[in-house]
């Protein structure tokens, strides 16, 4: 289904070098925030308090989250668990104070606004969890990158599946970048974002990819930038259907899904917009500079001059 078709091939490729350059800099700008600022990790990583606190009716979650925020406690989590009634509490190590009475303050002010409020549980999660999750996050992110680059070179071919690869690690790098600059929290859901976001942005530079071995197959005159150009021009349509429909979705977890999915829609939503530019500018681009030509993805294929007889011949989309 086409919203509408371009009749003629937008030259993308003449300006791939400056859209590089851009990219580049902003890769750069990502790895220095990292480095200088480092993520803000969620009590997941850094080990902390949970609580489970139970309520006689529906749990007002942004009144538990401001009678919190009352006793000066920051990047609390609060959320439902199991039931309504039910609410789950994540609250980070602080300095000069014990798991013990940090759970009593929090009751005191829970009471304080219901009387309902019982203390179900209360343990501390140390930091060698953490740094459980946080080795499992790594882990976990190394294999997605291994298993994208051998899916693609098997099906494609190597140069696509390094320019591919080095496109969605410019992705994720800069979603993490984006976390250290403004000290966002995060958290297992926005680990799981950014994984999501590897596997949404290879989608995009597979169907571009398998446009420009089509293209070389069919069009014989043209040269690699015009094939590149021709294959993203004719799969601007369905981008734009795929990535708004799914930005509508992220952006309405963004707008309504309340603070629990705040920082996991905004993770997707910085991933589905670079995402949408790698694919284009990063992907295709570095494919074009590592030399990619008819003979590399079209098994038997020799140069030789187009038949004038082929009615494919020169043809344009």
């Amino acid at each position: 289904m086409e919203f509408f078709k371009i009749r003629r091939d937008i030259p993308f490729m003449r300006n791939a070098l400056l859209f590089n350059i851009i990219s580049f800099v902003t890769f750069l700008a990502a790895v220095f925030f990292l480095f200088s600022r480092g993520l803000h990790l969620s009590v997941e990583f850094t080990g902390g308090t949970l609580m489970e606190v139970s309520y006689s009716q529906p749990a007002d979650l942004n009144a538990v989250r401001s009678q919190i925020a009352t006793l000066g406690l920051n990047d609390v989590q609060v959320q439902n668990f199991g039931s309504a009634q039910d609410v789950l509490i994540r609250m980070p190590v602080q300095k000069g104070s014990t798991s013990g009475q940090q759970t009593e303050r929090v009751m005191a002010s829970l009471k304080g606004g219901d009387a309902s409020a019982s203390l179900r549980r209360s343990e501390f999660v140390g930091p060698q969890v953490g740094d459980e999750l946080a080795a499992d996050g790594l882990k976990a992110l190394a294999f997605v990158v291994i298993g994208i680059m051998l899916y693609l070179a098997i099906r494609f071919e190597w140069k696509f599946a390094v320019a591919a690869i080095i496109a969605n690690l410019h992705d994720v790098i800069i979603i993490l970048g984006f976390f250290a600059f403004f000290q966002w929290e995060f958290s297992l859901p926005v680990l799981a974002a950014v994984l999501a976001v590897l596997g949404y942005s290879v989608n995009e530079s597979v169907v571009i990819f398998d446009r420009i071995r089509e293209n070389f197959r069919r069009y014989r005159k043209m040269n690699a930038e015009e094939i590149i150009d021709n294959a993203i021009t004719s799969t601007i349509s369905r981008t734009i259907i795929t990535h708004g429909s799914t930005q509508l979705m992220v952006l309405s977890m963004l707008v309504f899904g309340g603070a629990t999915l705040h920082y996991f829609a905004l993770a997707l939503t910085i991933g589905i917009l670079f995402g949408i530019y790698s694919s284009v500018f990063v992907a295709a681009a570095i494919a074009m500079w590592l030399g990619i030509q008819r003979e590399d993805l079209i098994p038997g294929a020799v140069k030789k001059d187009e038949d004038p007889n082929d009615p494919n011949a020169g043809a344009t989309v």
